[in-house]
């Protein structure tokens, strides 16, 4: 017979959990780290890399290009899940397993009914509805095509607020050129001027640094990191629904047992 799983402690307890991703911070510093230290061993100096002009030009520029593109609605989605790059949420499968099993046994012991006391105690959004299309009696096929819908939504707008990063990745880089072409015009505009060359060619390169560096270190990153995270809650989710389904369908314990772990890392 199948190895029981533990029972999770509380039926009210969140399905996700937020842990710190010391491996983002990680890739950050080194990606930096490496930058400036190449800089420098060079011969370069880090002042050299600050220029307040053309961090205007290809910040402000970028975001103003992608707010031209981008719904309001996908532009606060994109800065609420900015978060999850480095506090991303966990999701516990096997407590999600355990969870399934109880509510199977649960079910078979009192009926559909008997799970109607855990609706109200769940945190996540999903497992309420899945389990109250399941105290309703719902076919498992129905079930299945409701929670789907929940799943596709919620993919939906994960995958457009990924986009916005997507493409201040983009346009990034031209803005960049942009910056580095008005820091040339300013140079041709003050040849008779030496004091002023200096400065112009500075915040020519320096903009084409800033255009590349952010899109390649930080947005283009940023939009997968996310859309690596709501691939994980999209299984995990997967995993709920068929779990709901299979109660519905009557199977046994052992039976959905087997069929869930095939979802544990």
């Amino acid at each position: 017979m199948a190895k029981k799983p533990a029972k999770s402690a509380k039926q009210n307890s969140r399905p996700t959990a937020v842990s710190f991703d010391f491996l983002t911070l990680l890739g950050v510093t080194m990606a930096v780290g490496a930058i400036l230290g190449g800089n420098w061993l060079e011969g370069g100096h880090i002042s050299a890399l600050i220029q307040l002009t053309a961090f205007v030009i290809v910040l402000g520029g970028t975001l103003g290009a992608v707010l031209i593109q981008t719904p309001l609605r996908d532009f606060r989605e994109a800065l609420r899940r900015f978060p999850w790059v480095f506090l991303p949420p966990s999701y516990d499968r096997p407590a999600m397993l355990a969870r399934t099993i109880e509510w199977s046994r649960m079910a078979r012991r009192d009926g559909l009914l008997g799970l109607e006391q855990l609706v109200a105690k769940q945190a996540d959004p999903l497992t309420q509805k899945g389990l109250q299309l399941l105290v309703d009696g719902l076919e498992p096929e129905v079930i299945r095509t409701v929670m789907d819908v929940e799943i596709d939504n919620a993919l939906a707008k994960d995958a457009r607020a990924a986009k916005v990063y997507d493409a201040m990745g983009g346009y990034s880089p031209t803005i960049g050129i942009i910056g580095a072409v008005l820091g040339l015009i300013d140079v041709m505009n003050n040849l008779s001027d030496p004091a002023q060359l200096g400065a112009g060619i500075a915040v020519a390169f320096v903009a084409t640094i800033y255009g590349v560096g952010f899109a390649n270190l930080f947005y283009l990153p940023i939009a997968n990191k996310l859309r690596a995270v709501s691939g994980d809650q999209m299984q995990y989710h997967e995993m709920l629904v068929d779990g709901i389904a299979m109660i519905a369908d009557g199977d046994n314990p052992q039976a959905i047992q087997s069929k869930l772990e095939g979802y544990l890392d």
